[in-house]
């Protein structure tokens, strides 16, 4: 990497919909070189495509990264002096570039119409506009130049494409897969001026990139295919020599690696591929996201860098910063990486497991509100050492009210079924005097009840499982939660005795 250069790296997505999370990986990528080199991450909207141009698909991409805290240092909301930021306003730029292409005999003018095209298309299954059949279509190479002039004279629609070479090798060096070679003849004249006088990709990559004096490209490996088209315009436009460097990013996979991941792959397993949650403006179509499915962004993070990229130890828990510390191009796997989604949710967990109860507690409250329970009506303290006891069973922080509901509100049914055939009059008994002893206790804590507890059923010659089992489906309604007597701490005395004897008939019956 050169030392002159200061490191400014750019994610350059289309607003036509919900972010990918390989998109999203992209944008990480990027972010990590970036800050760790003390360079500049960029937003850049990529909205020459106006057919395909989805109204607030912006907006979202721009939360989706606030999310994971990939904040740009210049974008379409934060200025700086490289703008705009949105490729639409830049349009007047692209033209002068596409017409200097023109006149150095690196591009040509093409006035073949859509229809003309099909027929070609219908003609020939494998059609390409090409060196092999450009002088059979109608363009500046196969007009005169008298014909041509008129046409474009009378404002005759027509596009503008690179004309690739018919016999070059063209190479570069990738920081990931190292030296990348291809044949120009198998490439086709790619069209760099629409009709409409908008720049395709491929044109307006390279003048942006150009002008905002980009000195890495990081890119899934999907535009791997168009690389010589941009390296060649690179070179024709006279900017060879300030070409950044390349890094073509490995796929992520389908979790049986057979395939790119797509969002069908997601509705069909039955996982998010998108970071947030995006709603189809137009068809009202909802695809779930990361985000709302209950994913800190911390998580979604640290399981995306994994995505492809290690630090050679066997480290798997990354903060932001150490991501940022550690991250190397060389550490980037050429092979696409398969997407296991239980492997991302034990991130999940491992994360609400690692994070301190007082950031968590705005997401918890907001879980008991959607359940009807008004969080103020609940002492912080109260859902703060509730948290101390099932923070590690909640794979989402949603997981929650499954697990702490009980705390709440008295359980409405008992799961009863294993232990009423078991159930005798002595078992009542115990649990009155239980009750009754429990009554006694000024010093309520797990400390004096488990004792208390255990010495009473030594006391009557019953089994340990017999009555410690009963007395959890009591407090909870079933068989699970945390240390009981944990359980029936937090609950306090009142509560405890009341929910046993509004139980004892749900066993007896």
């Amino acid at each position: 990497m050169s030392s002159q250069k200061q490191v400014r790296v750019r994610f350059a997505p289309s607003p036509t919909g919900g972010l990918h999370l390989g998109g999203v990986r992209t944008a990480l990528f990027n972010y990590l070189f970036a800050k760790q080199h003390q360079g500049k991450f960029i937003l850049r909207v990529e909205d020459t495509d106006q057919t395909r141009f989805v109204p607030g698909a912006e907006e979202y991409i721009q939360e989706c990264l606030a999310w994971c805290g990939l904040i740009p240092d210049e974008s379409p909301l934060n200025e700086g002096k490289f703008g705009p930021y949105r490729q639409s306003e830049r349009k007047p730029s692209y033209r002068k570039f596409a017409e200097d292409l023109v006149s150095k005999g690196f591009a040509y003018y093409a006035f073949d119409t859509a229809e003309e095209l099909d027929q070609q298309r219908q003609l020939h299954p494998n059609f390409r506009y090409s060196h092999e059949n450009r002088l059979d279509l109608r363009n500046s190479l196969s007009l005169s130049e008298e014909e041509t002039a008129k046409l474009l004279s009378d404002g005759t629609p027509h596009t503008i494409r690179i004309k690739m070479p018919e016999n070059e090798v063209v190479s570069f060096e990738d920081m990931i897969r190292g030296r990348v070679s291809f044949e120009t003849k198998l490439v086709d004249d790619k069209v760099l001026l629409k009709a409409d006088g908008m720049p395709t990709y491929h044109l307006a990559v390279v003048v942006d990139d150009h002008a905002m004096e980009i000195s890495h490209i990081f890119r899934g490996e999907e535009w791997l295919p168009s690389a010589p088209v941009h390296i060649l315009l690179w070179e024709y436009l006279g900017w060879k020599d300030e070409m950044p460097e390349w890094a073509h990013l490995p796929l992520i996979l389908k979790p049986d690696g057979n395939g790119k991941l797509s969002k069908r792959d997601g509705d069909r397993l039955g996982f998010p591929v998108y970071a947030m949650n995006w709603q189809d403006p137009k068809t009202g179509d909802l695809t779930k996201g990361f985000r709302e499915l209950g994913f800190l962004p911390e998580a979604f993070v640290n399981m995306l860098a994994l995505l492809g990229w290690n630090d050679g130890t066997d480290q798997e828990i990354f903060t932001m910063d150490e991501l940022i510390a550690k991250f190397s191009v060389d550490r980037i796997s050429k092979s696409g990486a398969k997407f296991d989604f239980e492997k991302a949710k034990w991130y999940n967990q491992e994360w609400i497991k690692h994070t301190p109860n007082n950031v968590l507690l705005p997401q918890v409250n907001a879980v008991l509100e959607e359940h009807q329970l008004a969080a103020d009506k609940f002492d912080d303290n109260f859902t703060n050492s509730i948290l101390d006891l099932v923070k590690e069973r909640l794979i989402y922080v949603e997981d929650y009210w499954e697990q702490a509901s009980f705390f709440y509100v008295k359980p409405e049914k008992y799961d009863v079924d294993a232990v009423k055939p078991k159930w005798n009059a002595d078992k009542t008994v115990f649990f009155q005097s239980i009750a009754q002893l429990f009554q006694q206790q000024d010093n309520w804590t797990a400390e004096v009840l488990e004792p208390l507890f255990k010495e009473q059923i030594a006391a009557s010659g019953m089994k340990m499982g017999e009555l410690m089992m009963p007395y959890r489906i009591m407090l909870v309604g079933g068989k699970f939660g945390p240390d009981v007597f944990k359980i029936a701490e937090l609950l306090g005395k009142e509560e405890v005795l009341e929910r046993i004897q509004l139980a004892l008939p749900a066993f007896e019956g």
